[in-house]
């Protein structure tokens, strides 16, 4: 069991015609030196966790990619494992390589969802709701690393406000956001709670979703328990890994598939 765990609340004026969210948040107060080596050890052991062993051949380089349609993305592979993030887009994606028909390899998200293909001679096939048949994908140039942000404290401490705000906005009631993490958590977990925020978002603009994120009252963010991710009675519920990096959190695509199956 951890120890140490302090736990704090934070209010927040209403923010011009919009409430913010209640956060227990009692780790803010830790020194900035502190923040700064979270950041480093966010990245290390990010590298450690990402090494997916799938199959060797044909596995794309790292880069700058471009579909037939337009789309834009990132691809890094530089830790051995394969990030991906879309133009505009701040999540950051985990992609599982596994074997197909004809010697390809296919590269899923944490929802199972197909999101590019690629073949033994290298081509390349993306596929997303605008394109999921697939478009054909070529490489743009080189691409900087897939990193965690370095945040202070305080910076820390806007950011999850913001993301109470934009919520709350989504839903059009008041969404409660509360952490009960340790020190050493705060970058998966930062991670975890935008990721958590943009399904809810992209939920409230989709006639067919928006109706079922209307339920949601709380996102609780913790790193005791096994990884998962869960909804009930209003409260969206994660729980981090944090030495496993991106791949610590669910993605929006997981979190969107949780919320809408529940009753």
């Amino acid at each position: 069991m951890k120890s140490g765990r302090q736990v704090g609340a934070i209010r927040r004026p209403a923010p011009l015609a919009v409430l913010a969210g209640v956060i227990a948040f009692g780790w803010l107060c830790l020194a900035l030196p502190g923040h700064a080596q979270v950041s480093a050890n966010f990245q290390s052991e990010n590298s450690r966790a990402q090494r997916d062993r799938g199959p060797a051949t044909s596995l794309p380089d790292s880069g700058r990619y471009v579909s037939e349609t337009g789309q834009g993305f990132i691809l890094d592979r530089s830790n051995t494992g394969t990030l991906m993030r879309f133009d505009r887009s701040t999540e950051v994606w985990v992609l599982r390589p596994s074997p197909a028909p004809r010697g390809d390899v296919i590269f899923r998200n944490d929802a199972g969802d197909q999101v590019l293909r690629v073949t033994p001679n290298g081509g390349m096939t993306l596929y997303t709701t605008a394109a999921p048949q697939g478009a054909p994908v070529s490489m743009a140039g080189p691409a900087p690393e897939l990193l965690a942000p370095t945040l202070t404290a305080f910076q820390l401490m806007d950011f999850i406000l913001r993301q109470s705000d934009r919520a709350t906005r989504a839903v059009g009631e008041l969404v409660v956001v509360d952490m009960d993490i340790q020190p050493g958590s705060e970058a998966v977990a930062t991670d975890a709670l935008s990721t958590a925020v943009d399904a809810i978002v992209r939920m409230a603009r989709s006639p067919s979703l928006r109706g079922d994120v209307a339920r949601v009252r709380r996102i609780i963010i913790t790193d005791v328990g096994s990884r998962q991710v869960s909804f009930s009675r209003g409260t969206l519920r994660i729980v981090i890994d944090p030495d496993a990096g991106f791949a610590g959190r669910p993605s929006s695509a997981r979190i969107v598939r949780v919320i809408s199956e529940t009753q």
